[in-house]
């Protein structure tokens, strides 16, 4: 006789299982232990639903709020390959649909093919953009662009940067030369400044949050590729080890593949994939 209970899902997973899938997500085995704190040895969904809401704390909770600066400037940067440029047209795309208006700044000067990319994408979304010459001053492109901002009335500055890993000393000097300049060139710019960070990545992309935080500070962080990952490390880390807010998730190539981070969702996107 078949048992019709067999299918039935399975409503609690032993201590020792869960702690197994959360570290099989590339969540921080510290992070991890930090969760497992006082568990019972049988966890059902929503206890553990609970205590990783918990693990986000303030951080997603009391982000920094918009300023009424005209413009409001936004610095954005990161390491090569973790959609920097692409998240800027999805964030130009997004503040386009509420209404704003919008300038991009190629700060990237270090790759030819990276103001071309943006230039592309400036076209395609009918916003300004500042753009010079390969090899020019990136910090100059910033001060133009936010110039051309506030003699214009437009309301959203967004200024690329070379892609640079945290440990490329000459490139984070820059980084903090651009910021520095934006000052110059408006008061309390740039108002946000914004680490895009490539969520496949995991510990790997902590570790380089927590160098660009000391290095010019970080005031939100974007996490992209989530579409294809359900591993939470670059998320946790980020938000109970950092304690830098997520402001938004990444999850495909088109300029509409954007969403405000929510801290319910992806906890409750992780332990679906962990009870099944």
């Amino acid at each position: 006789m078949f048992d019709i209970f067999k299918s039935k899902k399975q409503t609690k997973l032993g201590f020792d299982d869960i702690e197994i899938k959360l570290i099989e997500s590339d969540i921080d085995y510290d992070i991890v232990q930090d969760i497992m704190r006082g568990l019972p040895k049988e966890i059902s969904q929503d206890q553990l639903n609970s205590r990783l809401y918990e693990m986000f704390g303030p951080a997603n909770n009391d982000t920094k709020p918009l300023t009424d600066d005209k413009p409001f400037v936004e610095l954005v940067f990161g390491v090569n390959g973790a959609g920097k440029t692409t998240t800027i047209a999805k964030l130009a795309n997004l503040y386009k649909q509420q209404g704003k208006t919008v300038i991009l700044g190629a700060g990237d000067t270090f790759r030819a093919a990276a103001i071309e990319q943006l230039d592309i994408w400036a076209s395609k979304l009918s916003v300004p953009i500042v753009k010079t010459q390969q090899g020019h001053d990136s910090s100059a492109v910033a001060y133009d662009t936010i110039c051309k901002a506030v003699a214009k009335g437009i309301d959203r500055v967004i200024i690329d940067t070379a892609g640079r890993l945290q440990t490329q000393k000459n490139l984070n000097k820059e980084l903090q030369k651009i910021v520095k300049v934006c000052q110059k060139a408006q008061q309390n710019a740039p108002q946000r400044k914004l680490l895009i960070i490539d969520g496949t990545q995991g510990g790997t992309a902590v570790a380089g949050a927590k160098e660009f935080h000391d290095i010019v500070g970080i005031d939100g962080v974007i996490i992209t590729k989530l579409d294809g990952t359900a591993k939470g490390g670059a998320v946790f880390g980020v938000s109970h080890t950092l304690g830098l807010p997520i402001l938004y998730v990444g999850y495909g190539e088109k300029q509409d593949d954007i969403k405000k981070f929510s801290p319910k969702e992806f906890v409750d996107d992780l332990t679906r994939s962990i009870y099944g």
